[in-house]
């Protein structure tokens, strides 16, 4: 086995996964722990081959909710993380609560000490609300036509 493949190797063993859902958004997180690099932030997230900024077109409520186990993370040490997302269905609100459900399951396998914080925080609950079904006679879920006295 020559080094490229050693390498891979280790890598695949280090690499933790989560899976978050939100109403018809799943999200897939690979979380890849790597030494601490020279650059200004502590993790790198590409989110279905764009960056997290471009992804939510600088939507701040999309971008403080991805960002939120992170903030965590700010008293720890803790290895540059490279992030790489797969989401797919929903909407940007959706997705984005997908994606912090799934990090914060990835964190905690790579950290198990963080599951109490991340918890106490609401990261790890999974806001199992749906889109309520139509029912037949009404216009929508519970939307009825007007009603005419004559």
């Amino acid at each position: 086995m020559d080094a490229q493949n050693m390498e891979h190797a280790n890598n695949q063993d280090m690499l933790f996964i989560g899976k978050g859902r939100r109403k018809r958004a799943i999200a897939r997180i690979s979380l890849l722990p790597k030494p601490l690099e020279s650059s200004d932030s502590t993790y790198s997230c590409q989110i279905n081959g764009q960056s997290l900024q471009s992804y939510f077109h600088n939507d701040p409520f999309s971008l403080l909710t991805v960002e939120g186990p992170f903030k965590v993370l700010t008293d720890q040490d803790h290895p540059f993380l490279d992030i790489e997302v797969k989401v797919r269905g929903g909407g940007l609100s959706s997705q984005a609560e997908a994606i912090r459900l799934g990090i914060s399951k990835a964190l905690v396998a790579m950290q198990p000490p963080l599951r109490h914080l991340l918890r106490e925080q609401g990261f790890l609950t999974t806001d199992a609300r749906r889109k309520e079904r139509k029912k037949y006679g009404l216009k929508k879920a519970r939307k009825a036509s007007q009603f005419s006295k004559r």
